[in-house]
């Protein structure tokens, strides 16, 4: 039996210790004298939100089916352990082998949302890793970042050697190769950094150079050396079909946030809403071959045991072999009691077929988004969707048997105005009446609406990145004008209302469009005890605020200030297809309320045709 890195002493003094034991069913074991590369994968949060990350299952799954390289597991310990590895001086180790990251080749750390900053510094600390790049030495792994909160990787610049700009399964193939290549050949950290940043997809934030004019704003950013590209391309996978996919997902011993098996329909989205980044940085749109998905989804369900599996898109009701796949998880599965999830549908007669024959519709509620209240804001948003769709839809949902609604809006949006906000309300209630017109015999039961709102955060690559945020105390009163508007309403008692924190969405947007200037604040926090500020129980804005006022940096210059179209942001080095005169094209529409066709409709000339694939080649605009 192998040794665990923490004793049963331990392992008994902490919450949930599942958590860090390893060997669950489908881990990859292998022999680490039999390779050249062992790979950390970090998730910088709790395991159970970690072992739901698609991301991380499928690069696990590709990597370890190379002979030359084991991939293992990490995610942050909870505060319990967290406190016992320091005063212990035991370092964060790998699930799998229970031994030391600091001993791998290369760290890679998932960023998926702006607010886990702080633990990305925790697992580096918790390792015995240098925090900054600067400090390593040719002994410490190699810190690889990737995922969405990538494509702005400048706020945690100095504290990586590398980062992964694009999806996983394209070159870290080349990645590897290299680095064998460079240790064979005896080739320092610094040889092989420069050589890596000539790879497409990869940012080596050392080998580039930011420059700053008087009024805060860039002046310039440039590769230091002429041999350095001055542009990153994002790497996409165009052949989804061949793609590598986890045939044997991890199953973990513990229930997990995603306790099922999730099978990718497609990747990238048609929409073109505004304030959606991840529409416009995974374009263009690429689908998966219905028999590929059969294929998946029989090898998943069979190597795991698990009762549920769920169809991962941005917009599945967009997959155009939505109704085959629905049909044939019913059909091959639906004796076994394997439930199936569907999620982001639109509320249209098709999504509501394909939701009744997997749901009991008398137990399950209805998600929808329609993001803004009023159609002027949903057309400055791109939302494309019209109050009467939304109404009829609901009515479909009701003569179908449902009556719990769960809606989703945005506050602070840029150009909205009281009467947007109000029209949160007055949608809800015009939904409640949808519900209330059917005849009291045919009802089941009593309508229940559940409302909440989250407050606008402008993200990179966005033709809302130029837009300004507001001041927390205008964001609590834009949720107390939706909230007093609810209680006037005539069908205020079947109405929940929830709303986002304010202050946490301020502090995101700082993350969002920060430049390299705000990793000086997140160390500092993170020094003086910041740590898993996506928890509630553990955000603390108050040490935010004194981080930015011991370093100086004047937090109002990230989230106040409207950008100008000729200012040179943080991520503009990094070429996504999309290109800025497009977003810029779509911010002025905005301004206008004018709607943009999705892809399938008519080609807006975004610029992610360069890809030559997917959707863009359906398209005759």
């Amino acid at each position: 039996m192998r040794k665990l890195a923490l004793s049963d002493e331990i392992l008994l003094s902490v919450e949930k210790p599942a958590r860090y034991i390893g060997g669950e069913i489908n881990a990859v074991m292998k022999d680490k004298d039999d390779v050249d590369i062992r790979f950390a994968m970090c998730f910088p949060d709790v395991y159970e939100i970690g072992m739901s990350h698609l991301g991380i299952q499928i690069l696990y799954d590709m990597f370890n089916r190379r002979d030359d390289v084991w991939c293992e597991r990490v995610y942050s310990p909870w505060v319990d352990l967290d406190r016992i590895l320091r005063e212990q001086r035991i370092p964060l180790f790998a699930l799998e082998s229970q031994e030391p990251i600091r001993d791998f080749d290369f760290v890679g750390i998932t960023l998926q949302y702006e607010m886990c900053y702080t633990n990305v510094l925790q697992i580096l600390d918790l390792a015995h890793i240098p925090l900054h790049a600067a400090e390593r030495g040719e002994e410490e792994p190699l810190v690889i970042g990737g995922g969405p909160c990538a494509y702005n990787p400048e706020p945690l610049a100095p504290f990586f050697d590398l980062f992964y700009i694009g999806e996983g399964e394209t070159v870290y193939d080349a990645l590897f190769d290299l680095y064998k290549d460079c240790r064979t050949g005896g080739a320092s950290r610094e040889d092989f950094l420069r050589r890596a940043a000539k790879i497409p997809g990869i940012y080596v934030p050392a080998l580039y150079e930011v420059t700053y004019k008087e009024d805060g704003t860039i002046a310039s950013f440039t590769p230091r050396d002429a041999d350095i590209p001055a542009v990153v391309e994002k790497q996409v996978v165009m052949d989804m079909t061949d793609a590598p996919y986890p045939e044997k997902p991890v199953v973990p011993y513990m229930k997990v946030t995603q306790d099922r098996v999730v099978l990718e329909i497609q990747r990238g989205c048609i929409r073109g809403c505004r304030f959606c980044q991840a529409g416009m940085i995974y374009r263009p749109l690429r689908e998966r071959s219905l028999d590929c998905l059969k294929e998946h989804a029989a090898r998943m369900l069979q190597a795991t045991g698990q009762e549920e599996i769920s169809l991962s898109s941005l917009s599945s009701s967009d997959y155009s072999e939505l109704k085959g796949i629905v049909n044939y998880l019913i059909d091959e599965f639906g004796s076994q009691n394997i439930n199936i999830s569907l999620p982001s549908l639109r509320i249209d007669a098709f999504s509501l077929d394909m939701m009744g024959k997997i749901q009991d519709v008398r137990k399950s509620s209805l998600t929808f988004a329609p993001e803004a209240g009023s159609q002027r804001m949903r057309n400055v948003i791109n939302k494309g969707l019209t109050e009467e769709v939304i109404l009829q839809g609901a009515d479909e949902a009701f003569h179908g048997g449902w009556n719990k609604v769960k809606l989703y809006f945005m506050l602070g949006l840029p150009l909205e105005t009281d009467e947007d906000r109000k029209a949160i309300a007055h949608l809800a209630d015009k939904i409640a009446r949808t519900y209330y017109d059917i005849p009291k015999e045919n009802r089941n039961g009593k309508c229940q609406i559940t409302v909440s709102t989250s407050f606008f955060v402008p993200k990179p690559f966005t033709p809302f990145q130029w837009a300004p945020m507001h001041p927390m105390g205008d964001y609590l009163g834009f949720a107390k004008t939706v909230n007093h508007e609810i209680k006037d309403m005539l069908n205020h008692k079947s109405i929940r209302y929830n709303w986002h924190q304010a202050d946490v969405t301020l502090l995101e947007g700082v993350f969002a469009r920060g430049d390299r200037r705000i990793a000086e604040v997140i160390e500092n926090a993170y020094r003086n005890g910041a740590l898993y500020d996506a928890w509630t129980e553990f955000w603390d804005y108050d040490r935010w605020l004194a981080a930015f006022a011991r370093t100086g940096i004047d937090m109002d210059f990230y989230t106040l200030r409207e950008r100008s179209l000729d200012e040179i942001f943080p991520w503009d080095f990094i070429r996504i297809g999309v290109t800025k005169d497009f977003l810029k094209r779509e911010w002025k529409k905005a301004q206008e309320a004018e709607i943009t066709p999705n892809c399938r409709q008519q080609c807006s000339g975004c610029g992610a045709r360069c890809y030559g694939g997917g959707v863009c080649v359906e398209s005759k605009g």
